[in-house]
C-alpha cells in the first residue's frame, strides 16, 4: 500500500515538473466593444489547463494600458495585447524587448517597423482589405451582378447604388483601408456608387444609430444600400431604420426579406452574434466574418511556442515574413 502510494505521489511530481502552469497577460482596448469582448473569452478558453492568461480592460486609453502592461513585467512569460492605438505599439515593443519578453498583437495591426524592431514581437489577424472586397462582391450579386444592368435594388433606375457609408475611426488603420478597398471594389468591376455620405460612428451602435436618424431624414428615400465598417454601427443602423418604417413584411409573407419594398441591404464586418441572428431573420443583408475563433487558436498556439522556447516555424497556422499569422475572412449572409 505504502509503496503504491509512493509511486502516485511520484508520478504527480514528475507531471508537475514537465508540465508547469505557465503565465500570459491578455490586454484588451476596451471590454465593451461587443466583438473584442467575444475575442478575449475565446482566446481566455483556448488557452487551457496549463496556460494561465490574466486579463485586462484598456476602457480605450493607451495610458491605462501601458500601466497594465507594467504590472504583469516580471510575473507574465508572454504578452497578448490588443492595441489601444496601434503607434503606440512602438513604445510598447521598445519596453519589452528591454525584458526580453515575448509579445503577440492582435486586431489591430502595429506598423511594420514597429514590429521589426523586436524579434519576438508578432501579429495575429486578418486583411482589412480583404474585408471591404467581400462586402463589395455580396453587394454587386444583390444588386444583380451586371454593372451596366442593375436589378429592382437600384430603386430609382438609374444604374446607380446610392449609398451610405459607416466609417469607424477617422485615421484608424481598419476603418481606413476597409472604406478605401470596398469602393475600390466596386469601381473595379465597374459598378457605380453615389456615396451620399461617410459618416464616422467610431465602431459603437449607439453612436450609429444617433447619426443615422438625421441622415434618414436628409436622404428619406433615397438610400440603396449601408455599408458599415463593423457589425456594431450596422446594428445601430438596423435598430433606427426600423422604428423609421423599414423592414416591413410588405407582400404579406409572414418573413423579412429583400422582396419587401422596404427592405434595404445593410452589410457589415466582424459576423458577431446579434449580426447572425439578424440576417438569419432577414432584416440584414450579410457579413463578413473576422474569424477570431482561429485567431485565437493561432494566438494561444503562437504563445505557447514562444513559452516553451519552440520553434514558431513549427505552428498549425503558419508565420509570413517571421512576423505575421493571418486568417482569412469568411462571408456570412
Amino acid at each position: 500500500m505504502k509503496q503504491a502510494t509512493f509511486l502516485i505521489l511520484s508520478a504527480i511530481a514528475f507531471l508537475s515538473c514537465t508540465s508547469p502552469k505557465q503565465e500570459g497577460a491578455l490586454f484588451l482596448y476596451n471590454a465593451e466593444d461587443p466583438y473584442v469582448a467575444v475575442f478575449g473569452r475565446q482566446i481566455q478558453m483556448e488557452s487551457g489547463p496549463l496556460l494561465e492568461i490574466r486579463s485586462y480592460n484598456a476602457q480605450n486609453s493607451q495610458i491605462i494600458q501601458n500601466e497594465t502592461i507594467e504590472t504583469e513585467v516580471g510575473r507574465a512569460g508572454v504578452m497578448i495585447i490588443n492595441p489601444v492605438d496601434r503607434l503606440g505599439a512602438y513604445s510598447i515593443i521598445r519596453r519589452l524587448r528591454a525584458e526580453d519578453l515575448p509579445v503577440i498583437f492582435f486586431n489591430r495591426e502595429p506598423l511594420a517597423e514597429d514590429l521589426a524592431l523586436w524579434d519576438k514581437a508578432f501579429y495575429v489577424g486578418a486583411r482589412a482589405e480583404q474585408s471591404g472586397r467581400i462586402q463589395a462582391g455580396l453587394v454587386m450579386e444583390l444588386f444583380g451582378g451586371d454593372p451596366g444592368q442593375l436589378n429592382f435594388h437600384d430603386l430609382n433606375g438609374n444604374n446607380v447604388i446610392e449609398t451610405i457609408i459607416l466609417k469607424g475611426e477617422q485615421g484608424h488603420q481598419d476603418a481606413e483601408i476597409r472604406t478605401r478597398e470596398v469602393v475600390k471594389a466596386f469601381a473595379d468591376r465597374g459598378f457605380r456608387l453615389n456615396i451620399l455620405i461617410t459618416e464616422v460612428a467610431n465602431w459603437k451602435r449607439q453612436e450609429a444609430y444617433e447619426k443615422m436618424k438625421s441622415i434618414l431624414t436628409q436622404y428619406d428615400g433615397t438610400v440603396e444600400l449601408i455599408i458599415s465598417n463593423n457589425d456594431a454601427m450596422a446594428l445601430g443602423a438596423l435598430s433606427i431604420m426600423r422604428q423609421s418604417g423599414f423592414f416591413r413584411d410588405d407582400n404579406g409573407d409572414g418573413q423579412i426579406s429583400d422582396d419587401d419594398e422596404t427592405w434595404r441591404p445593410v452589410v457589415g464586418i466582424d459576423g458577431i452574434e446579434e449580426a447572425q441572428e439578424m440576417i438569419e431573420q432577414g432584416y440584414m443583408y450579410g457579413t463578413v466574418l473576422n474569424d477570431s475563433q482561429t485567431q485565437a487558436e493561432a494566438i494561444v498556439d503562437l504563445a505557447k511556442v514562444l513559452l516553451n522556447g519552440g520553434d514558431p516555424e513549427t505552428l498549425k497556422y503558419p508565420l509570413e515574413k517571421g512576423k505575421y499569422i493571418w486568417i482569412d475572412y469568411k462571408v456570412f449572409q
